[in-house]
């Protein structure tokens, strides 16, 4: 999802093709080996397969909305490393034999930063969005979206707004594409940032 989000913004053409983990397609295991997603090709035969590098490649080329001078990179990689962890296990405790209760108290510190942090400020590095609003807002998500009656009752007030206003934003809805899981042969289906209009 953050990796569409850079993509879209940056104006990135691309040829979208989805796939369903549980049966992986050979061009994408013969591209990235790993098997896990999002894997990006480029024109000239590069294999990206982090989705924070696909984040950062792209806005290299393009960065119209200067997303790179919002960058956290502390942020992210804790993003990265222990909320991930801990949201994984609070998502899926049954996959991982884990204390699902424990792993949402620990996530909950990391929101009740980020909740600080956006006191003041809007986003994460001051009042626009930026790469650190945009690498870290899809795990919040999918964090809030595993018990969002709880989720709802909790003392957020900077951050449940932010949250939501990404999500409704024009951006967001643009890369939530859905299609079908790809196979070779199937038609291609282009993934580009929408024609912008005057205000």
């Amino acid at each position: 999802m953050r990796a569409r989000l850079a993509l879209m913004v940056s104006g990135t053409a691309c040829e979208l093709r989805e796939v369903k983990l549980s049966a992986k397609p050979g061009a994408m295991l013969a591209a990235s080996p790993k098997g896990t997603v999002p894997v990006l090709v480029t024109a000239e035969g590069e294999v990206i397969d982090e989705s924070i590098d696909i984040m950062r490649r792209s806005l290299a080329q393009n960065d119209p909305e200067g997303w790179l001078e919002r960058d956290a990179p502390d942020l992210i990689a804790r993003n990265d490393s222990t909320f991930k962890h801990d949201l994984d296990r609070y998502k899926y405790p049954e996959r991982h034999g884990s204390d699902a209760l424990a792993h949402r108290e620990a996530g909950l510190e990391v929101l009740l930063d980020l909740d600080a942090r956006l006191a003041g400020k809007g986003q994460l590095c001051g009042a626009k969005r930026g790469l650190a609003d945009m690498a870290i807002m899809p795990f919040i998500r999918q964090f809030a979206a595993v018990d969002r009656t709880w989720f709802d009752t909790l003392p957020l007030r900077h951050l449940k707004p932010w949250l939501e206003a990404h999500l409704e934003s024009d951006l967001f809805k643009a890369i939530m594409l859905r299609v079908k899981p790809w196979s070779p042969g199937d038609p291609i289906i282009r993934f580009a940032a929408p024609q912008r209009t005057a205000p």
